[in-house]
């Protein structure tokens, strides 16, 4: 019998894709994210939704795909798994893991509109589910660095919390648990995007007490139980990238390794998503210091941009949100030459007139005549300057009245 807690869509998308625990060679063979891709396609055209292959009519319509990979017989006999997704359930239940189907109303709408099609069909986690859709900075790096590289990071972590600043990063060791563990150890909130064994880091004593005190939320696309696999390692980097608003590469080798891959593919398919590498002590245009690996060297070849070496009395939110306007005056279409910042500072008055009480993006752009991307441009500088709050189960945005300290991204 399929458990009545997950929604009807969840429950379908699972028993198609998932393994529970078993070997992914064990017959049926769940779908592949390509695969399930294919189906939702065929889902739609049909104007169905993936619950509406629970049905009694679902082997009579699937008897009607003429998809080469996709066999019914073999769709058929993954949604006859029920037993296997009840005991699987439970025992994630009791772990305190959750599941959200790409079509589940709380799965982050990040991945789906940057992924697209590649955003995983499943996303298993443990923690506050609303950490998912604040965005921050993902800071990753290889798995063997020294004791200077270490300290560096957890100083990062560290910044990010006083700034109000969310920590995503991958759970390894290295880089991704230094600064994980920098930006909790601070009172700040983290992110971590796992590859493999979620249901052994959900209890881990690292990581339990900021899981219950709602500030670090674990996810994976993965099975809960499922052990490394370096594939699953590079997978996993793009849903890193695309739960962040902007990346910091520590350190990366050269030509290799998930760091490496995963910037890569950041910079030539995730434009929105600025990239930073670590500079050099003391220098600013060159990347020849030797505590600078050759793969930050040849990153900032490709597009990355230096980030300091030390930031002192900088301010980090405003490293980065500069680095995010520079971005969108780049991708922005526009007809002449547009002073972005002062129409900003004009209209941000009146955002905040309008939000006295809570709005949503597209009702205050039609309150205002103008386009939806465009107030939605400003509500998220708004929201990173302090002078909005948004508010998600409906998202909508509010003025923060009177306030000084700048919201959490």
């Amino acid at each position: 019998m399929l458990n009545h807690v997950l929604p009807a869509d969840t429950q379908a998308i699972l028993l198609l894709c998932a393994s529970f625990g078993q070997n992914r060679q064990i017959e049926p063979l769940p779908l592949t994210l390509s695969e399930y891709n294919s189906l939702a396609d065929w889902l739609k055209e049909n104007q169905m939704r993936p619950a509406d292959l629970l049905q009694a009519t679902a082997k009579e319509q699937l008897q009607k795909i003429t998809i080469n990979k996709l066999n019914p017989n073999r769709l058929l006999a993954l949604l006859e798994r029920g037993g296997m997704l009840s005991l699987a359930v439970e025992k994630w239940t009791n772990l305190g893991l959750w599941v959200l189907g790409r079509s589940d109303a709380n799965y982050p709408k990040r991945l789906k509109q940057i992924l697209k099609h590649s955003a995983p069909a499943i996303l298993y986690g443990v923690g506050n589910i609303e950490l998912l859709s604040l965005g921050g900075l993902a800071i990753l790096g290889s798995r063997d660095i020294d004791e200077e590289i270490v300290s560096y990071t957890q100083r990062i972590g560290q910044t990010c919390a006083a700034q109000a600043i969310q920590v995503v990063s991958g759970g390894a060791r290295g880089v991704d648990q230094a600064a994980m563990l920098g930006v909790l150890d601070a009172g700040g909130t983290s992110i971590g995007v796992l590859a493999d064994s979620l249901t052994k880091a959900a209890v881990n004593s690292k990581y339990r007490s900021s899981i219950k005190e709602g500030r670090l939320t674990l996810v994976s696309s993965y099975d809960p139980d499922a052990g490394f696999n370096a594939g699953n390692a590079m997978g996993r980097n793009k849903y890193i990238y695309a739960l962040a608003d902007y990346a910091l590469i520590v350190s990366s080798a050269f030509g290799k390794g998930g760091t490496w891959a995963g910037a890569v593919e950041a910079l030539s398919r995730m434009k929105e998503i600025p990239v930073f590498v670590r500079s050099p002590l003391g220098r600013s245009a060159s990347l020849s210091h030797p505590q600078i690996s050759e793969g930050n060297q040849q990153l900032y070849n490709q597009g990355a941009k230096l980030f300091p070496a030390e930031l002192g009395n900088n301010s980090l939110r405003e490293l980065l949100t500069t680095a995010i306007q520079t971005e969108e005056d780049k991708t922005s279409p526009q007809t002449t030459p547009n002073p972005s910042t002062e129409i900003y500072d004009a209209v941000l008055p009146l955002i905040l007139n309008h939000l006295q009480q809570p709005k949503d993006a597209k009702s205050l752009a039609e309150s205002l005549d103008v386009r939806l991307s465009q107030m939605q441009d400003w509500l998220n500088r708004a929201v990173i300057e302090g002078k909005v709050r948004k508010i998600n189960k409906p998202v909508v945005y509010i003025a923060n009245q009177g306030a000084t300290q700048l919201s959490l991204l």
